[in-house]
């Protein structure tokens, strides 16, 4: 029997960064590969590619030609059929999702205090979807986004190197192969040990309130100024806003 995965177009991304639809292949590849009990070299062995190129699928620093894919999954007896359903579609069935979990559950699931304590004192502000979440918004967060001083970039450059990161590269599509300090301000993503980060290099931090959960207090972009400056986090807040209404009616 045919093995199905539903393919979605997800909400824009900015220029360049990596879909959701090269992290949902990657993580069908790795998950069959696993459920099979094949390694990463027998399967590339099955299939006739290599094994960096497995690994590389895997992480999501390679989105996979159509050809390599049917030739993975044709390897564990398996093929890629592929529909369509209304744009996003996913995102509501995630928030419905989240809004059963507890606030605390969401931070977890995350990887939000991974990341923060890695950071250690570095001077920083958490914006777009995390800062949404901190703030009682159940919204899906794909990457921690922070802010950081222009004038920090040797600390939060080092500290990147630390976490074995990788800068992501608009021009290939892929992490890799470029400087991992950011060479000027603005947006940046990286790919490290803890987990995805996107950091805006910025003259200052923006205006932040501390938001408090459990035992920790967290400095964050109010809601209001998020829905103003950052428009994949004010995308989010609109369907979470509708999804809840929708419900309490």
């Amino acid at each position: 029997m045919p093995l199905r995965y539903r393919a979605h177009t997800g909400m824009a991304h900015h220029s360049g960064m990596p879909s959701r639809l090269v992290t949902l292949l990657s993580d069908v590849v790795r998950r069959e590969r696993e459920a099979h009990e094949l390694s990463q070299r027998e399967l590339a062995e099955l299939a006739s590619v290599s094994q960096a190129t497995v690994a590389r699928i895997e992480r999501g620093d390679r989105s996979p030609g159509v050809d390599v894919l049917e030739r993975l999954l044709a390897a564990m007896g398996l093929q890629l059929t592929v529909a369509v359903e209304p744009l996003d579609a996913h995102l509501d069935a995630r928030i419905d999702e989240l809004a059963a979990r507890p606030v605390a559950e969401r931070i977890a699931q995350a990887g939000l205090d991974r990341v923060l304590d890695r950071l250690g004192d570095l001077p920083h502000v958490l914006t777009g979807s995390c800062a949404a979440l901190l703030q009682g918004a159940a919204v899906p967060v794909t990457e921690i986004e922070i802010a950081v001083r222009w004038t920090d970039s040797g600390r939060f450059t080092q500290w990147l190197a630390d976490g074995y990161g990788q800068r992501w590269n608009a021009q290939w599509r892929e992490f890799g192969y470029l400087r991992l300090e950011p060479e000027e301000p603005g947006e940046h993503l990286w790919r490290t040990i803890s987990g995805d980060v996107r950091a805006t290099m910025c003259d200052e931090l923006p205006e932040a309130i501390e938001v408090r959960h459990g035992d920790r207090s967290y400095p964050v972009v109010p809601l209001v100024a998020l829905e103003l400056s950052n428009p994949r986090a004010a995308e989010l807040l609109r369907r979470h806003r509708r999804r809840a209404a929708g419900s309490a009616g």
